[in-house]
């Protein structure tokens, strides 16, 4: 019985990550905040392409910038993740979070930001990982 419900669960698990796969879609598909991050942060650039994770409970979206950024929000729109090896533009971090940065370590550039249900990381040009939390208090560093 319990090689059959292993199996049962197994096969489900498999049957719900193939009906998740990415599927391209179109800018105006794009839920309304995103698009305005996407103007207002790379104005004038265009879009290599942009997906949605189909996902039945919660699609998320990824899109890929002709500058290579690649750029992941959640299903309503906002912000999760955003990537560039050229930088992450500084009205995309929060000020508190580029201050630190630019005090603790001059050198660095922000390459990788992602936004969390309590707490903000971000990666820097010389491998090291931040985190903070809500109040942008640095709790962790990683290299």
């Amino acid at each position: 019985m319990k090689k059959i419900i292993a199996i049962i669960a197994v096969s489900l698990a498999a049957g719900l990550s193939a009906m998740a796969d990415d599927k391209p879609v179109s800018i105006s598909q794009l839920p309304s905040a995103a698009q305005t991050f996407i103007n207002d942060t790379y104005p004038g650039e265009k879009i290599s392409y942009a997906l949605v994770d189909d996902d039945l409970i919660r699609p998320d979206y990824k899109v890929v910038m002709e500058s290579g950024a690649t750029i992941g929000f959640q299903n309503d729109g906002r912000l999760e993740k955003i990537e560039s090896k050229a930088g992450i533009p500084a009205a995309v971090v929060p000020v508190q979070i580029s201050d630190y940065v630019k005090m603790h370590y001059p050198d660095a550039r922000i390459v990788e930001y992602e936004v969390g249900k309590r707490t903000y990381e971000v990666k820097l040009s010389n491998r090291l990982e931040l985190k903070f939390n809500r109040y942008f208090n640095l709790v962790e560093v990683d290299d």
